[in-house]
C-alpha cells in the first residue's frame, strides 16, 4: 500500500489545517529533512500548534463547558534555548504547561502558558497534567475547573483553570520531593495517586496517595511502593515507579507500572485495601493490597499500564469458557538514541486470573519499514493514549513510537493486535537534535520524537513531540475509521 502524505506549513505557524493529500514513495531511507511531508496511512492531519517550540510530554484533553481544552505538560528547556518566548506576553519563561483551545481542532488557539521549574530536559518543566471539574469532585466548587500538575521533580500543585486563559495557583500539595512523574487523578472520588520521591524512601519515584476531593484542602492518605523501596529496608532496590492508572471504585483496581526501559513490573492492587488497609509502609502492609504481579524481563520496562477489562473475544465466542477476558496493555519506554539498547515493545497481558498474569502477545513497528535505527533519536515504544471514552476504548489503541510517530493498533483481539494506521509528523526548524557518541565524538541527527498521545471523546488524536516540534491533531481515515465505528 502506498503511503499518504499531508502537506503542512512551517512549525512557526500557530496552527495549520490539513492540505493536499498526495502519493509518495515508501518511508524515508535517510534522516528526514525540513520540508519533507509527513508520512501517513489511514490517519490524516487536521490541525497543528507549535506550542512555542517547547518539548512536550503529557497532553490532557478536557471537555470544559462548551469547549475542548488541551493542557500540555512540558519538559525543561535546552542549553541552547533554556527559556522559550511566551508569544502572548513576549517574556522568556521556563517550560511548564501550555493551555490550548482545541474546540475547533483545525484552528487550535494558544491561550496561556504556566511556567515550570527552571532546568534543562528532565530537570525542569512540569511534565504531568490532569484535570477535573469541581462539579464532578465530591467537595469541589461546582463552578470551577482544577488542574493537577507537577512542578518539575520537586512538587505537586493544583491550579484553578476555570478561565483557561487566566490560570491561578490554588495550592501546593507537597514540596521538597526528589522526583515526580506520571500521576493519576480520579475525578469522581478525588483520590490522586501521585508519583513522588519522598525523603527516606530508597527510590526517587514511589506513590503518595492523596484525597483531593476538595482541591483547596489536600489530605494525605498513605505512601506506597514495592517491597524493598520503603524506608529502613535492605538488599536490592526494586525499579522505581513510572505511573499508575486506576479504574476507580467501580473496578476496584489500581495498576502500577514500574521501570521504564528495564526491570519492568506490573502490579495489580485492590483499591479498597490500598485506601483503607494498614498504612505504615512495612513489608506486610505493602503486600496486603496486592492481588497480582508480573515481573518482566530485565531489559524491558513498564511506562504505561492500561487496563482493558471484560473484553469479549470474537474468536472465542463459541467456546464454553473464557470468551470474555481481562487485559492490561503494557507500553515500554525506549531511552537511548539510534537503537543503542534492547528494543522496547507493547505487551498484552491476560490478567483474567490476576494472581497469574500472562503475556499473550506483543506489538512492535518493524525497523526496516522506515530504517528507523538510522533516522536519529529514539526508535521504540513510549506511551499510549489513556482516555477510556467509548469512541476508541477496547477497539483502537494509539502508541507514541518516537521517530516512528504515532501508530494506530486494532486491539479488539488482544491475542493478535494489528496496526491499522500511522502518522509520522515532519521535522521543522524548531526540531531539536539527538546525539550519540561515535568514537568519542557526538554524532547528531534531527528526527521527530513523538512522545505522548491522547484522544478525546469526539475521536480526535493529539500527539506531542519531545524534540520541540509541537502538537499535531489527527483523525482516522480509510479502513481505520470503520474499526472505530466512525462515519
Amino acid at each position: 500500500m502506498m503511503q499518504r502524505h499531508v502537506s503542512i506549513g512551517r512549525a512557526r505557524a500557530a496552527s495549520v489545517v490539513a492540505g493536499l493529500i498526495i502519493l509518495a514513495p515508501p518511508a524515508l531511507a535517510q534522516s528526514p529533512k525540513i520540508g519533507d511531508p509527513p508520512e501517513a496511512n489511514n490517519m490524516r492531519l487536521i490541525g497543528y500548534n507549535d506550542l512555542h517550540g517547547r518539548s512536550a510530554y503529557q497532553p490532557t484533553i478536557h471537555h470544559q463547558g462548551s469547549r475542548y481544552i488541551a493542557y500540555v505538560g512540558h519538559h525543561g528547556g535546552t542549553p541552547e534555548v533554556p527559556q522559550p518566548i511566551n508569544r502572548l506576553t513576549g517574556r522568556a519563561e521556563n517550560n511548564g504547561t501550555s493551555i490550548v483551545d482545541v474546540t475547533d481542532p483545525t484552528q487550535p488557539k494558544y491561550l496561556a502558558h504556566i511556567p515550570g521549574l527552571q532546568g534543562h530536559y528532565e530537570e525542569g518543566g512540569a511534565q504531568m497534567v490532569r484535570v477535573c471539574d469541581g462539579k464532578t469532585l465530591p467537595k469541589g466548587d461546582a463552578s470551577k475547573t482544577y488542574l493537577l500538575r507537577v512542578f518539575g521533580g520537586r512538587a505537586h500543585e493544583i491550579w484553578d483553570v476555570t478561565d483557561p486563559a487566566k490560570p491561578t495557583l490554588l495550592t501546593k500539595i507537597v514540596e521538597g520531593l526528589k522526583d515526580t512523574h506520571k500521576s493519576w487523578w480520579e475525578c469522581d472520588t478525588g483520590i490522586a495517586y501521585l508519583v513522588s520521591g519522598v525523603e527516606g524512601w530508597r527510590v526517587k519515584r514511589m506513590t503518595q496517595v492523596f484525597d483531593l476531593s476538595d482541591p483547596s484542602k489536600p489530605v494525605h492518605i498513605r505512601d506506597f511502593g514495592l517491597i524493598g523501596q520503603e524506608p529502613g529496608s535492605t538488599g536490592a532496590v526494586p525499579t522505581e515507579l513510572h505511573g499508575p492508572i486506576s479504574t476507580g471504585p467501580q473496578g476496584n483496581r489500581v495498576y502500577f507500572g514500574y521501570g521504564t526501559n528495564k526491570g519492568g513490573v506490573l502490579q495489580i492492587v485492590d483499591r479498597e485495601k490500598l485506601l483503607n488497609g494498614p498504612k505504615e509502609p512495612t513489608p506486610e502492609n505493602l503486600r496486603y493490597p496486592v492481588v497480582g504481579q508480573l515481573d518482566m524481563l530485565p531489559f524491558n520496562g513498564a511506562h504505561t499500564v492500561f487496563p482493558m477489562p471484560k473484553m469479549p473475544i470474537a474468536e472465542f465466542a463459541k467456546d464454553k469458557d473464557g470468551k470474555v477476558r481481562d487485559f492490561v496493555m503494557i507500553v515500554d519506554e525506549q531511552i537511548l538514541n539510534e537503537c543503542q539498547e534492547a528494543r522496547q515493545l507493547v505487551f498484552f497481558v491476560d490478567v483474567t486470573i490476576e494472581s497469574r498474569p500472562m503475556v499473550v502477545s506483543n506489538f512492535s513497528v518493524p525497523e526496516a519499514s522506515g530504517n528507523f535505527c538510522q533516522r536519529g533519536g529514539r526508535f521504540g515504544s513510549h506511551s499510549s493514549n489513556e482516555s477510556m471514552a467509548p469512541v476508541f476504548y477496547k477497539k483502537i489503541a494509539f502508541i507514541a513510537y518516537f521517530n516512528a510517530g504515532v501508530r494506530a493498533v486494532d486491539v479488539r483481539n488482544p491475542y493478535q493486535p494489528k496496526e491499522i494506521g500511522y502518522f509520522i509528523p515532519p521535522i521543522t526548524e524548531a526540531t531539536d537534535k539527538r546525539c550519540i557518541k561515535v568514537d568519542g565524538v557526538d554524532r547528531c541527527k534531527t528526527a521527530i520524537q513523538s512522545n505522548n498521545v491522547e484522544t478525546d471523546d469526539r475521536g480526535y488524536i493529539y500527539v506531542v513531540d519531545r524534540a520541540n516540534t509541537g502538537m499535531h491533531i489527527l483523525e482516522l481515515s480509510g479502513e481505520a475509521r470503520a474499526v472505530a465505528g466512525l462515519q
